[in-house]
């Protein structure tokens, strides 16, 4: 089941999730249909703010996108091709942000056509439950870093226009205006209305 994307102005989206105790059917059902909402959309992550529900839960998948590669270190081992794992359901994460940091393009499923350029740790080492219950910890470089970082921000009511430079955000504000006054009219985001924008990692 394909669900309606939150818009920006969305109260939701500035709540911090609530962590997952336990994980039962409902959690289950969440998290499939937040990957098939994700698919959809064309996006290559989502949090739970992102389609409603105040939680510690995301869901990744790069497996689409083909000029920004990933990495994946997994048991202490360097996995050679990060698709093969996706897509990715975590539940509380945790993560230590690692490396240097690079300037790359984001966007966000809740922002329509909006893109910025975004400064992030290269690499990102995680702690997290996966749907089974089971701790799971890896470590993650390029694309699949950035995407655990944009997403770990939703779970905790940030999102990536506070993390745009203050002149790039005063920039687009007549457009972010315009999101805000559309959620207030009560606007969601249809996955099927939205264009492929997975080589500009929409989250």
């Amino acid at each position: 089941m394909i669900l309606p994307i939150l818009q920006y102005g969305d109260p939701i989206l500035r709540a911090k999730g609530q962590r997952i105790d336990e994980i039962n059917d409902r959690i289950r059902e969440l998290a499939a249909k937040m990957i098939e909402t994700m698919h959809a959309a064309h996006g290559v992550g989502l949090a739970a703010q992102q389609i409603g529900e105040a939680l510690q839960l995301t869901v990744l998948d790069i497996s689409a996108v083909e000029d920004r590669p990933s990495t994946l270190e997994l048991d202490g081992k360097d996995m050679a091709d990060p698709k093969g794992v996706m897509p990715l359901v975590l539940i509380n994460p945790e993560i230590e942000l690692r490396g240097e940091t690079e300037v790359s393009v984001e966007g966000c499923l809740s922002f329509p056509e909006i893109t910025g350029d975004i400064e992030r740790a290269q690499s990102v080492r995680v702690r997290a439950q996966n749907l089974e219950g089971d701790t799971i910890e890896f470590e993650a470089g390029g694309l699949l870093a950035r995407a655990i970082q944009h997403e770990h921000d939703h779970l905790h009511g940030i999102l990536f226009i506070d993390r745009m430079r203050s002149a790039a955000k005063a920039a687009l504000s007549s457009r972010l205006r315009r999101l805000q006054k559309e959620a207030r009219r009560g606007r969601r985001i249809l996955p099927e209305q939205e264009r492929p924008l997975v080589t500009e990692t929409t989250l």
